[in-house]
């Protein structure tokens, strides 16, 4: 391990993990500077830079658990704004902006108050990256497009340790900074639309900022950080036991091909937890195959009147008993080696949470690399148990979108990262709709101005958007719901759609 010492961006100090000054790295020049030397110069050493003002609280003995495989990037911003202004939020629709500082949190969000990175992942992008820019610009940059190409970037509280007061003065990026980074990162539209929504909500002309942006070429995002392997040093895994749950509803052949598939695992479940549910008051199981076969593990079968996936999911998680619980679906089928598998990029990668490749039919997979995610699949993700003590699945998204992803979210704020494994594939057969569903009828359903966006997502957003992004979200669909639109007055349709989004707000407020 290397520690770049640095104040007002220039290089004060170059240590190793004694804290002995190490001669052969030229002090004075940028810490962007300084990574390239000592990545070219020591090229398997781990590379942390530090703020003057936190070196007395740097967490030296944390560092190993943080940096527990190669391809890791960590940062922590001790300061209350970040390098790049609120208002990328705007353009940038993930859940990574809106960083939870209390916990380890993944996210592109990078600072130079304290953070780090090994040398081998700088030596791989070398030539893709420009070592004469701001420091603060360069991480932000490098994350932003390495974390899709399987580079994981964190907020790491770890790094510091105690109660600091100390503060740094960090230079917080310009508006041109602004758009010059969505102008390097995303579709060169955004920048357009960032102009445009600094004039809608901020009553602010962006003229010049946009002309000098159009004038930078988009970032390149080729990289190939499959040259850095990963193995992490963290141990995950006690017992390879796990339990499966699976909602049901009116699906008895697809169910029953799951828990084939399930039976011929090389790692057989230890349960297999079906809830099964019909809201007909008079209905009974129509399984009878759970006990007329003999099966490879315990079933534990729960019927229910009461419909609901979200209601399901939960009986299901409180009555799991194994370390590790994977949450399938009733319409699902993979390889006999899915469980194993999972368990070996787990173990791999030093997560807790994993999610796989999740296609129906005619559908051809995008994401060829195993990177950080902010999706989570309710019908395809193992997950360690100790975690189902803490989240559970929503109730007010019921019959509706964003359950699977707030829960994700949740684990999320417990600390915990969502990993897509690009090699794990489970197909997803997208089943007919069986069962006696009953029409559900929304309390907003009656509502003569339909509310948009859906209650439930104006929900989601509303819990882990930033304002910026929230705001941002509502002009992008304003302008798609207009092009869509079969009024095309443009005052007429602002008018309605501000009572649509006025009235998604209301009802969201109600859910919570």
């Amino acid at each position: 391990m290397i520690i770049i010492v640095h104040h007002k961006y220039k290089t004060t100090q170059v240590l190793d993990a004694k804290m002995q000054t190490i001669t052969c790295i030229a002090i004075g020049n940028s810490i962007t500077q300084t990574i390239y030397d000592v990545s070219t110069t020591f090229p398997d050493v781990l590379i942390i830079w530090c703020n003057v003002a936190y070196l007395k609280v740097l967490d030296v003995n944390s560092i190993p658990t943080v940096f527990h495989h190669r391809r890791i990037l960590a940062s922590y911003n001790t300061n209350t704004n970040f390098y790049l202004q609120k208002q990328i939020g705007y353009v940038e629709r993930s859940f990574y902006v809106k960083v939870n500082k209390k916990v380890t949190y993944p996210t592109w969000m990078m600072s130079s108050c304290v953070g780090g990175i090994h040398a081998s992942v700088i030596n791989n992008l070398y030539k893709d990256l420009n070592f004469n820019i701001n420091f603060d610009y360069f991480i932000n940059s490098l994350a932003k497009r390495a974390m899709v190409e399987g580079l994981f970037c964190y907020s790491e509280p770890k790094l510091l340790r105690g109660n600091f007061s100390a503060t740094a003065e960090i230079k917080q990026g310009s508006i041109y900074e602004i758009f010059k980074f969505v102008k390097q990162h995303y579709k060169w539209v955004w920048v357009f639309f960032l102009s445009l929504s600094y004039l809608i909500y901020e009553k602010k002309i962006t003229l010049l900022p946009l002309i000098k942006s159009l004038f930078y070429k988009q970032l390149s995002t080729t990289f190939n950080l499959q040259q850095i392997p990963i193995q992490s040093t963290k141990s995950v895994i006690n017992k390879r036991e796990i339990d499966v749950i699976i909602p049901t509803i009116g699906r008895k052949q697809y169910l029953y091909d799951v828990l084939k598939d399930l039976a011929t695992q090389s790692i057989l479940p230890k349960n297999v937890i079906i809830v099964e549910q019909n809201s007909l008051k008079t209905s009974k199981s129509e399984l009878d195959y759970l006990t007329n076969e003999a099966w490879p593990f315990k079933i534990k079968h729960t019927f229910t009147h009461q419909s609901g996936v979200c209601n399901a999911r939960n009986l299901a998680l409180s009555q799991v008993e194994s370390e590790w619980t994977f949450l399938g679906d009733d319409d699902n089928r993979f390889d006999s080696n899915l469980i194993e598998t999972l368990f070996n990029r787990i173990n791999q990668y030093g997560v807790q949470v994993g999610t796989t490749v999740y296609l129906q039919k005619n559908e051809v997979q995008t994401y060829l690399k195993t990177a950080q995610t902010s999706i989570f699949g309710a019908g395809n993700s193992i997950i360690k148990s100790s975690l189902i003590q803490q989240v559970k699945f929503n109730l007010n998204y019921e019959f509706n979108y964003g359950e699977d992803t707030d829960f994700g979210m949740q684990l999320r704020h417990l600390g915990e990262d969502v990993v897509y494994f690009a090699d794990i594939k489970i197909d997803h057969l997208k089943a007919p709709i069986g069962g006696y569903r009953t029409k559900v009828s929304h309390p907003w359903s009656e509502d003569e101005i339909v509310p948009k966006p859906s209650p439930t997502i104006q929900l989601l957003y509303q819990t882990y958007f930033t304002p910026e992004q929230l705001l941002g979200y509502k002009l992008l669909l304003g302008l798609r719901s207009f092009k869509s639109s079969a009024n095309k007055n443009p005052y007429t349709y602002l008018k309605q759609y501000k009572k649509q989004w006025e009235r998604s707000q209301f009802w969201s407020k109600k859910l919570q």
